[in-house]
């Protein structure tokens, strides 16, 4: 089973995640924040997240709430026991700074959130079939 760990601030797109991962063909489970903070305690397993699973993929939102979503990027990928996990980032913005700034602290691929359900269902495949299919 696929650990998934999504950091999103926002409820809705938190829900939206969850039902498009429900239509793909690999079991998994999704685990999620809605801060920078409380996602570097969660991939560092402290306080209360001492027992979860490591994920196998990481979908970070880059604008969040106490640490935006290129410092969590930047630690993960300091993080010896973090830095093989791979890291999309799922943001709407478009800006071309974010993206370059994404790849240059080694983000896996950069995908801008769709406006459209149908869009972002289809993305959230492609993530499936790309990331998580054996």
């Amino acid at each position: 089973m696929a650990e998934i760990f999504l950091i999103e601030d926002n409820p809705a797109d938190i829900v939206l995640t969850q039902e498009a991962f429900k239509e793909c063909k690999t079991e998994h489970n999704i685990s999620y924040v809605n801060d920078g903070i409380e996602a570097i305690k969660y991939l560092k397993k402290a306080d209360k997240y001492k027992n979860c699973r490591t994920p196998d993929i990481i979908l970070l939102d880059l604008n969040l709430p106490k640490k935006d979503g290129r410092q969590v990027l930047a630690e993960i990928r300091a993080d010896e026991k973090l830095k093989n996990i791979p890291v999309i980032i799922l943001s709407t913005s478009k800006n071309e700074n974010d993206i370059y700034a994404s790849y240059e602290l080694n983000a896996n691929c950069y995908i801008p959130k769709p406006v459209e359900l149908d869009s972002f269902f289809e993305i959230i495949a492609c993530i499936e079939r790309f990331w998580l299919e054996a």
